[in-house]
């Protein structure tokens, strides 16, 4: 996680996490507190004793991701110099300044491909990946997603190399515990233990926010890194903390191997990530359970095709429930473009459907 994009992804996190509030469940009044589970001679199961073994399996397809951006970012120049020649020199010579990162990746398959955060490689003008035995390779980006923060780049080498499968994020639980590998402030390859705190975390990253909370200690540099379930299978990929220091406080955020997973298929087979988009945008969620609310609707967009009209309230897409704004951009999201769907609405206070044809979503954030 470079210094740039760490600032600002700490900024849109700090609008929208300021406190985490963290509950405590107790006991009801009369009711008895379940025993601990126990392992086959009866005693109470505990955590690993050692974690090294897991760590022995997995470290290999650990790489360490070192980038270059070209210096073309917003330039701060003091007043005084505005308008006069210094302004023009100072600029030429920041501009010439390379931006320097770190971050962390995993192999996926032998032949070289490997996964890591968009952020990390996404405005990369060199990558240079490490190999655990010290072996210095150039990468190059197959593809990258700022949506979800997944990218997916490939080394060239002349022998088969170490990796790791995908788990199934959707059967962790908060509690399980997890090892999470990367190269925190680039110092080089470590790995941290710790739980799952929580699931379906938003962020405020964007719209297909829904990431595991985890406490096991991660930093700038873990960025693009594996989180390992303990069979030694990656179920999230680490992605961003929130830090009021800019070092780990035990809250840390990775995407979940459901969403990763099938975005880099996608990224691996096309480069690309094509998402269903209707060009609409939503004003304010109505009660629970009774839709979400069009605000207005893109004249040349699929939904004012359709005849959709800003007001219309949207109950349901094919048939799935609609309750949040999130959940009427993912269930679209999740539809091919080109394909019809049927939205459920209410109009005028009265009940009705639409058949809509359903288009690509922009690379532009949706409102």
């Amino acid at each position: 996680m470079n210094e740039m994009a760490a600032a600002r992804r700490e900024t849109r996190m700090g609008r929208r996490l300021q406190v985490l509030f963290m509950g405590l469940a107790l006991p009801i009044a009369g009711c008895a507190i379940p025993p601990p589970p126990l392992d086959q001679a009866g005693a109470p199961l505990v955590g690993p004793a050692s974690l090294a073994p897991l760590v022995k399996r997995v470290a290999p397809a650990v790489v360490n991701i070192a980038v270059v951006e070209n210096g073309q970012g917003v330039i701060a120049i003091p007043p005084e110099l505005r308008g006069t020649p210094a302004e023009r020199l100072l600029r030429r010579r920041l501009r010439r300044q390379p931006i320097r990162g770190a971050g962390a990746g995993f192999i996926v398959d032998p032949s070289g491909i490997i996964v890591t955060n968009s952020h990390v490689v996404g405005h990369a003008s060199r990558i240079t990946v490490t190999l655990p035995n010290g072996e210095d390779l150039p990468g190059r980006v197959m593809g990258v997603d700022p949506v979800t923060d997944i990218a997916v780049i490939r080394i060239m080498t002349d022998r088969p190399l170490p990796y790791v499968s995908w788990g199934d994020s959707r059967a962790v639980e908060i509690g399980d515990w997890i090892l999470a590998a990367g190269n925190p402030f680039g110092v080089g390859a470590s790995v941290t233990a710790g739980i799952v705190s929580a699931r379906g975390r938003d962020i405020g990253a964007g719209p297909f926010d829904d990431f595991l909370q985890i406490d096991a200690p991660i930093n700038p540099g873990n960025s693009g890194g594996p989180t390992f379930n303990m069979q030694g299978q990656v179920i999230a990929v680490n992605t961003a903390i929130v830090s009021p220091t800019g070092g780990s406080v035990g809250i840390g955020f990775a995407v979940p191997s459901e969403i990763a997973r099938r975005v880099v298929d996608d990224l691996r087979q096309k480069g690309r990530i094509d998402r269903g988009w209707l060009g609409v945008s939503i004003s304010e969620v109505q009660k629970l359970g009774a839709g979400v609310r069009i605000a207005t609707v893109d004249r040349q967009g699929p939904a004012a095709q359709a005849g959709l009209r800003p007001g219309d309230v949207v109950t349901a897409v094919n048939d799935m429930k609609i309750e949040t704004t999130n959940g009427l951009i993912r269930t679209v999201a999740g539809i091919a473009p080109g394909t019809d769907a049927k939205l459920s609405l209410v109009r005028g206070g009265q009940p009705t459907e639409l058949t809509v044809t359903v288009g690509r979503r922009p690379n532009e954030p949706e409102e």
